[in-house]
């Protein structure tokens, strides 16, 4: 079954957080998803992992989601 870590998880249920330094693996964009599967993990920007989402969701061993953070930087400006 699939978990959803969100940045209001608390800190010591997650064990990492992402960074600018992660990037999409589909454009290269900063990362806002780690998905874990199986065979390992994708990072994903905002945009690829709404997009991937519906096909990847079922099988995601995690689903770790900082895209709300874009809104929290918009609202600041």
């Amino acid at each position: 079954m699939a978990q959803i870590a969100t940045e209001n998880s608390p800190v010591d249920e997650l064990d990492y957080s992402l960074s600018a330094m992660d990037r999409c693996d589909s454009c290269g964009a900063q990362a806002y998803v780690r998905v874990t599967l199986a065979s390992g993990d994708l990072l994903f920007c905002a945009h690829h992992g709404a997009k991937f989402k519906d096909k990847l969701f079922p099988t995601a061993l995690n689903w770790h989601d900082e895209s709300a953070r874009l809104l929290e930087t918009s609202a600041a400006e």
